[in-house]
């Protein structure tokens, strides 16, 4: 027969005990602990390796961290990226990219592109809710970005409300 104060009578006051099952368990248990751990870790290693094979980049899904790009992207939506480096850069285009000095890439769209004859692209970007665009951002004396510096563009995206 269950008594109802019983329920729950064995865990400590603080509602786990992680360190006290552990001592609980036999070896055995133990290392399928561990085990299971090792495999949902390795696991989602491999399935972010794979989508940087997939996609192409570096990195192949981001967090928007600010309100630059409002009202397209809010803090805190993911962007899917993709970065195949045969697809032409063009003008409208949303891109991630890295500024050498900068630890965090930036989320913004391509306003301007030059296209020399030689095949090199540069090109100009800029956040939808900036009055200016990044120049001021880009290293000193850099006035375009080039294919080097994208990190991804934008293909897909999840927000929350």
């Amino acid at each position: 027969m269950l008594r109802a104060g019983a329920v729950g009578a064995h865990l400590p006051a603080s509602g786990l005990d992680i360190f006290g099952d552990l001592r609980k368990m036999n070896k055995r248990q133990l290392y399928y602990q561990v085990l299971n751990f090792a495999m949902i870790v390795s696991s989602a290693l491999m399935i972010w390796k794979g989508l940087i094979v997939l996609t192409g980049s570096e990195s192949p899904i981001v967090v928007v961290l600010s309100g630059s790009m409002e009202p397209a992207f809010h803090r805190g939506d993911l962007l899917f990226l993709t970065n195949f480096r045969e697809d032409p850069i063009r003008a409208g285009e949303i891109v991630v990219f890295k500024v050498e000095g900068r630890d965090i890439p930036i989320v913004h769209r391509v306003i301007k592109v030059h296209e020399k004859d030689n095949g090199d692209i540069k090109f100009l970007t800029k956040g939808d809710n900036n009055e200016v665009d990044d120049r001021g951002l880009y290293k000193e004396g850099q006035n375009w970005l080039e294919k080097k510096d994208v990190v991804g563009r934008a293909r897909g995206m999840l927000c929350w409300l």
